[in-house]
């Protein structure tokens, strides 16, 4: 039995959500407020009490939110969504691990929430997905 049209319009709209929400913190941490650099360096700060070098925090400070802006780009337009998905799905783990190194579990949860959002996403992709690679193999299909 195939999804029906409102299946498909809660899957691309729960799509669209994400990716506005990766997009948006990707695009607020490069583009605002202090910039990128400023992001990197804060990242540093509040990850100093924990047993990863400050180069490592560095780094990675720079690296998400570009990350951040691809995997919201790429889910808002409906392109390589299986990509982008699991994607995300790697960041969250990166993410997971620095918070938990912190021991901030109210952070944890929330990276646990991104995550089941991510999974349903991933999992419910080909029955649901109504991105462009979607729509034309359907007519494709026809």
């Amino acid at each position: 039995m195939g999804a029906s049209q409102e299946q498909r319009h809660a899957y691309t709209l729960l799509r669209l959500l994400t990716g506005i929400n990766f997009f948006g913190h990707g695009f607020a941490r490069i583009f605002t407020g202090t910039h990128l650099s400023g992001f990197a360096h804060g990242m540093v700060k509040s990850m100093a009490d924990t047993p990863l070098p400050p180069s490592l925090s560095l780094a990675t400070g720079y690296v998400i939110p570009c990350v951040e802006l691809l995997i919201g780009l790429l889910l808002l337009l409906g392109v390589a969504t299986r990509y982008a998905l699991t994607l995300a799905l790697l960041l969250m783990l990166v993410l997971m691990f620095g918070v938990t190194l912190k021991q901030d579990w109210n952070v944890a949860g929330q990276q646990l929430l991104y995550g089941l959002v991510l999974a349903a996403l991933l999992f419910g992709r080909d029955r649901f997905d109504l991105s462009w690679q979607a729509v034309f193999s359907r007519f494709r299909q026809q």
